[in-house]
């Protein structure tokens, strides 16, 4: 199989939010105290436009796994499993309680790959989110569509304790239960333990945009604002039922920052950009 899919390519929808306050306690309530608060409390927290206008399909619409189904806004590609891969998020202004939000998805590229773990192809799709009609945020999400069984889950002797500043989260089944909620999330393997371990995983499976949202706040946090420019890539799976670590160097102007799982894997990494650097 080596369709390209090119045809979906530009692919675009358009859907419309409100910022509610109800939304914006959601998230504070889930994710506290690992928050970058402005000094503004009309300004929502980084992260928080990963709750505003998702899919929501009608159940009819939904593929085995709880997810939209594709072939109505993600290319219909044949291969079973889909990953939240990585980003970037570009924050150009602030989102505030009570603005229109209108958030225009584009397809904007499908790559093809065969390797060792078997086919996949990353579909990149580019957000755009408008808050009462002015660019707030632009984000690029790499989704993986794959076939076969997840990688193995490799075990690493527990790091050193890190040297920077860090947060330990428990990542509990009410943690991902509630991030899946107020982001319309219904894959299923965030919240169905069975359906994980049919899929081969030892555990309820963290969701990407969650460790992409609180490494963008522990930036956040160390800079003392929202860093313009944040990339981020997801690299091995983190489970529920054991507590990870949120790290980065506190004093770096451009921070790295990293999600460790509990037994030394490095989940998710990123780095922040200063203000001014732009779009890549």
């Amino acid at each position: 199989m080596s369709e390209t899919f090119g045809n979906w390519i530009g692919r675009r929808v358009v859907r419309e939010d409100i910022v509610t306050p109800r939304l914006v306690a959601e998230y504070r309530a889930t994710l506290s105290p690992y928050l970058f608060e402005s000094q503004d409390p009309g300004i929502c927290p980084p992260g928080f436009h990963w709750t505003l206008a998702p899919a929501m399909p009608m159940s009819a619409n939904t593929s085995h796994d709880g997810s939209e189904r594709k072939g109505d806004f993600l290319p219909p590609i044949p291969l079973p499993r889909r990953m939240w891969a990585g980003g970037a998020v570009e924050t150009l202004g602030p989102i505030r309680v009570g603005m229109a939000i209108r958030r225009t998805s584009t397809v904007a590229d499908i790559k093809y790959r065969e390797g060792r773990t078997g086919q996949l192809y990353v579909v990149s799709v580019r957000h755009d989110i408008e808050a009462d009609g002015q660019l707030a945020v632009v984000e690029r999400q790499d989704l993986v569509i794959r076939d076969g069984a997840p990688k193995a889950v490799s075990v690493a002797s527990p790091p050193p304790p890190p040297e920077g500043r860090t947060w330990t989260v428990d990542a509990t089944p009410l943690l991902l239960f509630r991030f899946s909620a107020f982001t319309f999330n219904g894959h299923r393997i965030h919240y169905d333990a069975n359906y994980a371990a049919e899929e081969g995983y030892p555990g309820l499976v963290v969701h990407g945009p969650m460790q992409a949202a609180l490494m963008l706040n522990m930036a956040a946090v160390c800079v003392g604002h929202v860093p313009e420019r944040f990339d981020y890539r997801c690299v091995a799976p983190l489970f529920s039922g054991h507590e990870f670590i949120v790290t980065a160097d506190h004093a770096a102007p451009q921070p790295s920052v990293r999600v460790i799982r509990h037994d030394g894997v490095i989940t998710a990494e990123a780095q922040a950009h200063a203000p001014g650097t732009g779009s890549a």
